[in-house]
């Protein structure tokens, strides 16, 4: 199973000019991304393959969890209707069953694995947005503010022993073998969003601090995501292994990438607020990344969120204040450093599949996904 990986110390940061948009591209050492239609491609498969088991599995919750589940995933509107809402970006299912497929079994192997993922992962959304006091996901109210913060912990609760159940009813060794990477990938997960809450009230965060609460939060549940088809086809540990790094340090890459959306991301995309991570004092990559640049953008920034902190008045901020805030975060050079870190992480996790004897086409599947993640706008 993955061990913790160590944090990367920070470089020095570039200098970006105030203003100027730094897109997340793709590595610039890297071949370009692969054209769209076969990301959507394997996206596409990966929802299809899981949506079915996924609704089935959503449908034994009892009521009223089985209709808010359903609301939370895009199924239904507040009203109960049918709808057909954005449902993520289907990254964890497509990696599970691509997975099964270095192990040489067929996709649907890996759509247990890719259902049980899901739902962890949906468990987090449940708990995080509450925590977060996030109204928005996907364009829509979320489930606390709909069905109310009670409805919000127990359907969590709920997601949760089910993506137990989906592997276990399998009633095969490989199951078992797969659980045991779940959960503990779920409870690094847990550990990186107490993390990420606790960062919240401190005036200082060390990148190593970041890091490493960023891959529990999100580079364990990839990781998993990454090998748990694989170990449903049979896989051995060291295969299993270099597939979680792989989905490991491309968690890091994803998060940071989602770091620079959640200051400068465009709300229409990402179905955020502007400047979310700054309303919520997130000590996200770029924030941390500046505060350690020195310098005097750095310093004129700590003061600044020093005073935040303290603030009474800093739910009514004004667009121009956080503005001025994200301004002096790309000044100091947050911005351009967490672009970079994005790009190395990905670099890392495409060296992570050298490890693993697979077919060419089924390494270049893995190669587009993470091209996917680095390039992305939501």
């Amino acid at each position: 199973m993955l061990a913790q990986e160590p944090a990367a110390g920070l470089r020095t940061p570039g200098t970006a000019t105030r203003g100027e948009t730094v897109p997340t591209v793709p590595p610039a050492s890297t071949p370009a991304p692969r054209a769209a239609a076969e990301v959507s491609a394997l996206l596409e498969r990966g929802r299809t393959l899981a949506t079915p088991v996924l609704r089935a599995a959503v449908d034994r919750l009892a009521p009223p969890m089985d209709t808010v589940a359903a609301y939370h995933f895009g199924w239904i509107d507040a009203a109960g209707n049918p709808a057909d809402g954005d449902g993520g970006k289907a990254v964890r299912p497509a990696l599970a069953v691509l997975s099964a497929e270095v192990a040489g079994a067929a996709p649907e192997t890996g759509i247990p694995g890719a259902v049980a993922v899901e739902l962890v992962h949906n468990f987090s959304l449940l708990h995080d947005d509450l925590m977060d006091g996030d109204e928005q996901r996907r364009h829509r109210d979320t489930v606390w503010k709909v069905h109310g913060p009670a409805q919000a912990i127990l359907v969590g609760d709920a997601l949760f022993a089910l993506a137990n159940e989906v592997l276990l009813e399998l009633g095969t060794v490989e199951a078992g073998r797969a659980t045991r990477r779940l959960t503990a990938a779920t409870r690094a997960l847990i550990d990186g969003q107490a993390q990420d809450i606790s960062y919240e009230h401190r005036d200082r965060v060390s990148v190593e601090e970041c890091l490493e609460m960023e891959g529990n939060k999100t580079g364990a549940l990839l990781a998993c995501a990454s090998s748990i088809g694989a170990v449903l086809g049979g896989a051995d540990d060291a295969t299993a292994d270099a597939l979680e790094r792989y989905g490991y340090h491309l968690g890091l890459a994803f998060q940071a990438v989602d770091d620079l959306l959640g200051i400068w991301g465009d709300p229409e995309a990402t179905g955020k607020q502007t400047w979310s991570d700054l309303r919520q004092r997130k000590k996200s990559l770029p924030v941390v990344a500046a505060l350690a640049a020195g310098g005097s953008a750095s310093e004129q920034l700590a003061e600044i969120l020093a005073a935040d902190a303290k603030s009474s008045d800093f739910e009514n901020f004004s667009e121009e204040e956080f503005a001025a805030r994200a301004a002096l975060i790309e000044e100091a050079g947050g911005r351009d450093w967490t672009a970079e870190e994005a790009r190395r992480q990905y670099t890392i996790a495409l060296e992570a599949l050298d490890a693993v004897d697979m077919p060419d086409r089924v390494r270049a599947s893995f190669t587009a996904l993470a091209d996917f993640v680095v390039v992305r706008k939501r």
